[in-house]
């Protein structure tokens, strides 16, 4: 049985990408959990989205990344990006990593490339998420985003928790003093049981305390699941407290689940799907195996078939 710590292995070493496209069952699921590799691929892929109700967080994909040099390169894609959606008109924000900026180069030169994606972003109406990575970026990736929301409104940026995390409650708490907009997911990082709860069953129970403590504090947030027993007691939630479906947003994987994503939007709920591209897409596409292990055994099938 290919395990999940296996599958986060594996998504570290970026150059078993080569071997990994020769066969056609990786590609053809590697289609369904990325946009593709260019920006054109990604922006039908969200019309598609908006045309079935579901609006989306455009995603270029690179992280960890070396040199001052590809920052700069991150930075002139995110604001095409910013400039397409409002060209095309799709109902889209963006969504960014902060290590994908620089933060392994100089924690300062991940602000300064984050603030100028932010300040064009709110130029244009429309807002930035950034995203959460592994544990060793969490304080800085927070620090960095509280000077960010220092400098910029409500609806011009905001963070993502992991519910997996020990110290997460702490910082929601932290960040709603702040009236910070939060994304609420589970964490898909290789963490050690001092830093993540290592039991599902934990990591659900804090995810289902941290969404009500969010959904009462009259902000708008999302909540980053496709686990029916999270949305089921995220909806009984809301009911219960007089929360209107306006209120918030549910999120999902472009590619996971979209027969529920459509239902939710036709049930009246916002629903934004997160749409990555990019041609650094192996090590994201490594951790949804890892969410999902079946999935390496209908890749594994459809090899040895030829």
């Amino acid at each position: 049985m290919v395990t999940r710590n296996a599958l986060l292995y594996l998504s570290r070493q970026e150059g078993l990408k080569d071997f990994a496209t020769r066969f056609r069952p990786i590609k053809k699921m590697t289609t369904r959990f990325v946009a593709g590799e260019d920006m054109g691929e990604a922006i039908a892929a969200i019309r598609r989205l908006n045309a079935r109700g579901c609006t989306a967080s455009f995603d270029h994909l690179n992280e960890s990344v070396t040199r001052v040099a590809e920052t700069d390169e991150e930075i002139r894609e995110y604001l095409r990006i910013l400039a397409r959606i409002d060209d095309t008109g799709i109902r889209s924000n963006v969504s960014i990593k902060l290590t994908q900026f620089g933060l392994g180069i100089d924690p300062e030169l991940a602000y300064r490339n984050a603030r100028t994606v932010v300040a064009d972003a709110a130029r244009r109406g429309n807002f930035v998420r950034v995203d959460m990575e592994g544990s060793e970026a969490t304080q800085t990736t927070i620090d960095i985003f509280k000077r960010l929301r220092a400098e910029f409104g409500l609806n011009d940026v905001g963070i993502v928790v992991q519910s997996y995390l020990r110290r997460t409650v702490t910082d929601v708490r932290d960040l709603l003093k702040l009236e910070a907009r939060i994304r609420l997911c589970k964490g898909a990082y290789n963490e050690p049981p001092e830093v993540a709860f290592p039991d599902k069953d934990d990591v659900d129970r804090n995810y289902i305390n941290l969404m009500r403590l969010l959904l009462s504090s009259g902000i708008y947030h999302g909540i980053a699941t496709h686990d029916n027993r999270v949305i089921e007691a995220t909806i009984d939630h809301t009911q219960r407290e007089g929360i209107s479906k306006e209120a918030f947003e549910f999120q999902m994987l472009y590619g996971v689940r979209r027969n529920l994503q459509e239902q939710l939007a036709r049930d009246g709920y916002n629903v934004r799907v997160y749409v990555p591209y990019g041609e650094h897409w192996y090590p994201y596409f490594m951790r949804r195996l890892a969410e999902r292990p079946a999935n390496v055994w209908f890749i594994m099938k459809n090899i040895f078939r030829g």
